[in-house]
């Protein structure tokens, strides 16, 4: 074997060592992101406490109205994080403690307070308006626009007996819920979690 053979003997033996190397170190990473991004899989120790809604769910065609029947404009939920609730307007004990929860969630994030909305959907029976002002000022209370029936909510995965607090991040896209009868520090810890993470609102 001449040297020239020699050394491109060496050279693809040299390049073999390095792809498996790069195979070694690569297709463990690329395998957990197939598991975790599109396998679905979510590993047991997992720390938040309202569940991920996979996938996403972008909430541009969202059919709701304000107090005087104007549609609510759709940047209503961009720029910032925003708290959805659901309920009837006239907001029985269950209510109230949900729209109580999310108030309190949102104070406590002290100087990021300010970059979360609240909005409450009142399905029916709107409102208890004494109520909501003295008790939840700056709450943006709407309603769905009767014209668009049982679809102006569709995009919430809903359960008549679970009160959800539903959060859309500053995109306008619908991210988690959580069952506000739940201790409420897990909603503050998965909101802080987000914030921390979110570059945008």
């Amino acid at each position: 074997m001449t040297n020239e053979e020699s050394l491109r003997a060496n050279q693809i033996k040299a390049r073999g060592a390095l792809i498996g190397l790069a195979a070694l170190f690569f297709l463990p990473l690329l395998g957990s992101f197939w598991l975790y991004y599109i396998g679905g899989w979510r590993p047991a120790g997992s720390t938040n406490h309202g569940e991920l809604l996979s996938p996403v769910r972008q909430l541009s065609e969202l059919r709701l109205q304000q107090q005087g029947g104007e549609p609510l404009d759709a940047e209503a939920l961009l720029g910032k994080w925003t708290f959805v609730y659901i309920d009837s307007g006239d907001c029985d004990e269950t209510c109230r403690n949900a729209l109580w929860v999310i108030r309190q969630t949102r104070l406590l994030l002290a100087q990021d307070m300010d970059r979360v909305n609240r909005i409450f959907v009142a399905e029916s029976a709107c409102c208890d308006r004494d109520f909501l002002d003295s008790e939840h000022p700056g709450l943006m209370v709407v309603t769905p626009d009767p014209l668009a029936g049982e679809t102006a909510l569709a995009q919430f995965p809903r359960d008549p007996a679970v009160p959800y607090a539903y959060i859309v991040d500053p995109l306008g896209n619908l991210v988690m819920r959580f069952d506000t009868r739940e201790n409420p520090k897990g909603l503050l810890g998965d909101v802080k979690k987000l914030l921390k993470l979110s570059h945008i609102g």
